[in-house]
């Protein structure tokens, strides 16, 4: 089964992606404003990282009364998915073990996370030989 790959995004620009997500669609102003909100950046910024993300084709735009109206093309599960494998393979070496101890040893973690996680490792399925 092959998964649709997305674009490799940056920080700022997954911040954009995630304005757009929950907004739909926006203008490089209502962005700029929305990431301004959680710290300064500049408009110039966003409209730059703006042409970045459309080029990718993670965004798309119409104008609106000669005012760029953009909306996200790539669906964010598929950019999370995007994200995660491409941490896992480069830093952890694709080991999914690796990456969970890592994150256990070194960051915080709630009794309620925890168990969350305990449950979803009791309930998933047993791997299969092609995966083993």
């Amino acid at each position: 089964m092959s998964v649709k790959s997305s674009p490799r995004l940056g920080k700022v620009q997954l911040e954009i992606m995630q304005v757009l997500w929950e907004r739909r669609e926006a203008t490089a102003r209502e962005i700029t404003d929305a990431l301004c909100l959680a710290a300064p950046i500049a408009h110039s910024t966003v409209q730059t990282l703006l042409r970045k993300l459309e080029t990718k084709g993670a965004v798309t735009h119409e104008s609106r009364d000669r005012i760029f109206v953009f909306r996200p093309l790539s669906q964010e599960a598929e950019v999370t998915t995007t994200a995660a494998r491409d941490l896992l393979t480069r830093v952890f070496g694709g080991s999914v073990y690796s990456l969970v101890s890592h994150l256990l040893q070194h960051e915080e973690i709630s009794g309620e996370e925890l168990s969350r996680l305990r449950t979803l490792i009791d309930t998933s399925p047993a791997p299969t030989e092609e995966t083993l």
